[in-house]
């Protein structure tokens, strides 16, 4: 295996692979209330394809693979896919994010076809406002969920929190008291900027006040979090993301922060990003995009997908420039992973 580095000397060894558009929510921030339209399943990549994929990125230089959607687990097979990639001698760590609805039914299964571990979307413990985020009424399935997955072995389970201002930010204490009470391992994410139901037409300026509205930072979230005690730098959980995590006093589990806007991590970006429909993207907030799923299918040799990911990584920006008003508009966040 060799090593990718990219333009601005960072190493890049973390592909995250969306494996549908599908999704049975409907979050605020990530699609409209009637979801958007979907990709004939002949455009998406087959499953024999993105392993194909993820077998010249690992010859390439990637060893840690994380698993997207829309939500993973709605797409039939997944299970199969999650073996063939574990089968991948290079690839040392393979994750998955989702929603959590149907993760009861298959964490046992995932763990023993290889998963490592899972990252869990969850913005509110209150059904009600569940409900009103997600556009469903599935807070039980997704606790259920969550426990299963420890039961299983997926650890460290780690809770993604979408926080926003009026919608869920009186549920931050909540949120950090489970990390001493159950030893969750929370994490708070900025809002970012995307094309949501709040501008599902691509209109710039509309969609950036929408989030800016609700945008909450990661310095406002800790000062929050200073009634519950001194929160203590925590050493890195497994993963490959750019979360800095801490520890209130008496905490078993975690609080993590990431700061896409106000203290953006791209000086130590990994990663690429594969869509569901075989287009490589080297920067999540930013449209350029390389097809793939072409050349899968005029059976171009290896060689040609491998100079593919790496004109990937040197295309890879210094930085994203949402400071400067500039956002991805092409494409929902379901349709590229997170």
């Amino acid at each position: 295996m060799t090593k990718l580095i990219d333009s601005c000397h960072r190493p890049i060894n973390y592909l995250r692979i969306s494996v549908t558009d599908r999704c049975n929510l409907r979050c605020v921030y990530c699609m409209p209330p009637e979801g958007i339209q979907l990709l004939p399943m002949t455009e998406l990549l087959t499953y024999e394809e993105i392993v194909t994929v993820a077998a010249v990125a690992a010859d390439t230089g990637i060893n840690k693979i994380r698993l997207t959607g829309g939500e993973p687990l709605v797409r039939l097979g997944f299970l199969d896919l999650v073996t063939k990639l574990a089968q991948v001698k290079e690839i040392d760590d393979i994750s998955l994010t989702t929603n959590g609805v149907l993760l009861k039914n298959y964490a046992l299964d995932l763990k023993q076809a290889g998963l490592n571990r899972v990252n869990i979307s969850l913005d509110s413990l209150d059904r009600a406002k569940f409900e009103r985020i997600t556009r469903r009424d599935n807070l039980d399935k997704v606790l259920q969920g969550i426990e299963a997955a420890k039961r299983a072995g997926l650890n460290p389970v780690k809770i993604n929190v979408v926080a926003m201002r009026g919608v869920n930010d009186d549920e931050i204490l909540d949120f950090a008291r489970l990390t001493v009470a159950e030893g969750w391992h929370v994490r708070f994410i900025e809002l970012m900027p995307f094309v949501t139901d709040a501008c599902s037409g691509g209109c710039r300026g509309e969609n950036k006040d929408y989030a800016q509205s609700q945008f909450i930072s990661v310095r406002e979230i800790k000062e929050r979090l200073n009634i519950l005690g001194k929160l203590e730098r925590a050493k890195s959980i497994a993963g490959n993301g750019p979360a800095r995590y801490f520890r209130l006093p008496g905490a078993v589990g975690t609080i993590g922060f990431i700061s896409p806007v106000s203290q953006h991590f791209c000086a130590n970006c990994n990663r690429l990003r594969l869509t569901a429909d075989g287009k490589l993207r080297p920067c999540l907030l930013s449209d350029d995009e390389i097809d793939l799923r072409g050349l899968l299918r005029d059976s171009a040799p290896q060689e040609a997908l491998r100079q593919v990911i790496i004109e990937a990584v040197r295309m890879k920006p210094r930085q994203h420039h949402l400071s400067q008003g500039l956002m991805p508009l092409k494409r929902f966040m379901s349709q590229v992973g997170g």
